[in-house]
């Protein structure tokens, strides 16, 4: 019988936030072709011969602000949650970044040392997308022809519409809001370009982009990162009893001219606060962890923008991170996989 483990992966982070380490980090993370699909001569025109010549002493005074006494606060997060995991269950469980110095290599080697042969591996995006999950996988399948012939794997799907997911981002919602007086929560996701949607499409017709795509029963909605954050929304509004009108969903950060998802959540922060909303609430659920875009793009450029507008109370809500009941849900995931296939385990 197969030895079974579990291989938790997250983005990653600079190994400090000296700008020569933000650099490097950012080098790897912008040259992936499934970040930036552009073909090679000019991605590296654009992120080498632009970006990095500016960008990287700009964001390590970003990290510098989130950064805890401890390290990266991505990093911590998630080593917390993964010791939670642990604690719970038999199988062997090893974190990675899919960036970084914690490299995937590393991570499934770590298993293989404990005589690990099947992996399950846990991209920690509860939405499908190019630049997230795929990347994980396909930099996953390459190492294991390169390094790992012997190890099967498989990767867990994307889990935004899972009911312990829904229920664990739904009560970590109401508990902050609890006795909050507030009148807008703005569910912010990360952007990616519109390209994106399109070429994930399995049919290769339905995603347009056209306000009716998303919400019309399609196969493609098994890739659709737009469809998949919309129903997210939809899904915690329903547990949650929200009121139309009372939350909306939007897309951080882009990079370029191309089309990126909209609306722009720094644009809609900043229309709320024109339009008189005085207390609005943010969540970020394309993200389980926070990380820079969490703490530094929304809890702090956002907040600055909607003050600027004329808002007064801008509530952040924390992403998940190493929240009990979350390490009991990729628990529950881990041991059905481990005593059946995760296909009928968690599909």
């Amino acid at each position: 019988m197969n030895k079974k483990g579990v291989l938790l992966v997250n983005l990653g982070s600079p190994d400090s936030t000296n700008p020569k380490d933000v650099k490097k980090y950012l080098d790897e993370f912008l040259m992936d072709p499934r970040v930036i699909d552009m073909p090679f001569w000019f991605r590296s025109f654009l992120v080498r011969g632009i970006i990095l010549n500016t960008r990287p002493k700009k964001s390590a005074e970003a990290y510098q602000k989130i950064w805890w006494d401890e390290g990266s606060p991505l990093i911590v997060i998630s080593e917390r949650l993964l010791k939670k995991i642990q604690e719970k269950t038999t199988v062997p469980v090893a974190l990675a970044m899919r960036y970084g110095s914690m490299t995937l290599k590393k991570g499934l080697q770590e298993l293989v040392n404990q005589g690990v042969d099947e992996v399950l591996t846990i991209p920690l995006y509860p939405q499908f997308a190019m630049a997230t999950t795929e990347t994980i996988d396909v930099k996953v399948e390459e190492l294991k022809n390169e390094f790992f012939p012997q190890l099967q794997i498989t990767s867990l799907a994307a889990f935004y519409n899972k009911p312990e997911y829904i229920e664990v981002l739904s009560k970590s919602i109401s508990e902050k809001l609890e006795n909050l007086d507030y009148e807008h929560l703005l569910f912010s996701y990360h952007g990616v370009p519109e390209r994106h949607i399109r070429k994930s499409d399995i049919t290769k017709s339905h995603c347009k982009i056209d306000g009716t795509c998303c919400v019309t029963d399609s196969p493609a909605h098994q890739f659709c990162y737009r469809h998949q954050c919309l129903k997210t929304t939809a899904l915690v509004a329903e547990k949650l009893n929200l009121q139309a009108g009372t939350f909306s969903t939007s897309f951080q950060s882009r990079l370029g001219f191309d089309p990126w998802l909209q609306p722009y959540t720094d644009r809609t922060i900043e229309r709320m606060g024109l339009n008189g909303i005085k207390k609005m609430a943010i969540v970020t659920p394309a993200f389980v962890s926070d990380c820079l875009e969490t703490l530094e793009e929304i809890a702090m450029e956002g907040q600055e923008i909607f003050h600027e507008a004329g808002g007064k109370e801008f509530t952040v809500i924390p992403c998940l991170n190493d929240r009990d009941d979350w390490a009991e849900a990729l628990t529950g995931w881990i041991d059905h996989w481990r005593i059946v296939d995760v296909k009928t385990a968690i599909a």
